[in-house]
């Protein structure tokens, strides 16, 4: 199926970052995940070799390149089995850059987007509060106009690089109640009134997530990011292409897992030989990978509907809804293979099991995307693009 997605420079460009990572990224996974973040010096190397902005404007430092490279990246970073690690990399270069890029003034891409393609500035995206997540018209954190100034009051949560991260770009609420009083904004890290926890998590060990507080944190108003009170339509034009990850990130887990699952069980002996010649495990593979092939061939068409600038809100919220049910299914029987081992973090089966979980509750749960697709299905909704800033 790859040569129909993949050229000949998609492939060179994959043993590039499959060697930058080997070398750089898989010794060093355990002591990350024993940390519970990932240092600022890695960064600082994916910039210097480009990976950083896979798909960025070359103008300000990226590569500009189409979407089957950034499918080849995520690939690859898959392949670490540290959700924690890739979510780091990905929470600031994909949520708050992509922001950044988008919505961004020429001053703001200059100051943060240059600084955050090379690595020596991290950002991270704020939405999520602790009274709602998906229910982003309802996000409650303020945003009240003081002259020259926004003063916010409110808290964010369950956020990726919540605490270590240099900038916060927040969705903070500057007019009435629903979805048109929401507006992007950038905070700097260092602004007094800003604090953050860590918090601690069932899997994505190695990545920083905190819960952030605002206290009468007051901000320039050429902070904000994009045209104000357009917000909401921003963060639903970005929800495609992160869900379209995440159904991408929902079968590259599935893939890991099957073989991880093969090479395992040309190994493993019982009653006398590979576990690999046993009809039901052979058969569970097989079921397995047909699932996964089928869900991968519809994420790469997508990603070329993306390329091509369809709006795909109701296909992207398709396809990760299956594709990240599919990764805890295909993660937990491939566990089952190893049997007792599978359940033993000294085996790559526990991980990845744990960081699987995540798929279907970040970016909008599964039930959320249920939602949206049967509105769009069954009631006509149409969900229509924000006019570029």
């Amino acid at each position: 199926m790859n040569q129909y997605f993949f050229t000949e420079e998609h492939e060179l460009f994959r043993q590039s970052i499959r060697a930058f990572l080997d070398k750089e990224v898989r010794p060093n996974i355990e002591q990350w995940e024993a940390d519970g973040q990932i240092p600022r010096e890695i960064y600082k190397r994916f910039g210097e070799m480009g990976f950083m902005g896979v798909t960025f404007p070359e103008q300000y430092g990226g590569m500009g390149l189409d979407a089957f490279y950034a499918v080849v990246y995520t690939e690859e970073m898959v392949r670490m089995n540290s959700s924690g690690f890739s979510t780091s990399i990905g929470a600031h270069a994909g949520l708050a850059l992509a922001h950044m890029n988008a919505e961004g003034t020429e001053a703001q891409k200059q100051k943060y987007l240059i600084a955050g393609l090379k690595g020596e500035l991290i950002g991270c995206l704020a939405i999520t509060e602790p009274g709602g997540g998906s229910d982003v018209a309802s996000l409650t954190t303020k945003a009240v106009r003081d002259g020259d100034h926004f003063v916010i009051n409110g808290s964010k949560t369950f956020i990726s690089n919540g605490v270590l991260s240099d900038y916060i770009v927040a969705a903070v609420r500057t007019g009435g109640p629903g979805a048109k009083g929401v507006s992007m904004v950038i905070i700097d890290r260092d602004t007094p009134g800003v604090s953050a926890t860590a918090l601690k998590k069932l899997g994505w060990h190695a990545s920083d997530t905190g819960e952030i507080a605002f206290d009468n944190v007051r901000i320039p108003v050429e902070n904000l990011l994009g045209d104000e009170n357009k917000g909401f339509f921003y963060i639903m034009q970005h929800f495609a292409s992160e869900r379209l990850a995440m159904a991408l990130i929902g079968v590259s887990q599935a893939q890991l897992a099957i073989d991880l699952a093969i090479d395992y069980m040309a190994q493993r002996e019982a009653f006398g030989r590979p576990i690999s010649k046993f009809q039901v495990l052979r058969h569970r593979i097989a079921q397995l990978s047909s699932e996964v092939m089928a869900n991968r061939a519809f994420v790469y068409t997508l990603y070329r509907r993306f390329e091509d600038g369809d709006y795909i809100i109701k296909e992207a919220a398709m396809a990760k809804l299956v594709a990240t049910q599919l990764s805890d299914k295909v993660c937990y029987e491939c566990m089952r293979i190893f049997g007792g081992y599978g359940y033993m973090e000294s085996y790559p089966m526990a991980r990845l099991l744990r960081d699987s979980q995540l798929g279907t509750i970040g970016g909008g749960t599964s039930e959320v995307l249920c939602e949206i697709i049967s509105k769009m299905l069954i009631d006509s909704k149409a969900y229509k693009a924000a006019v570029p800033h």
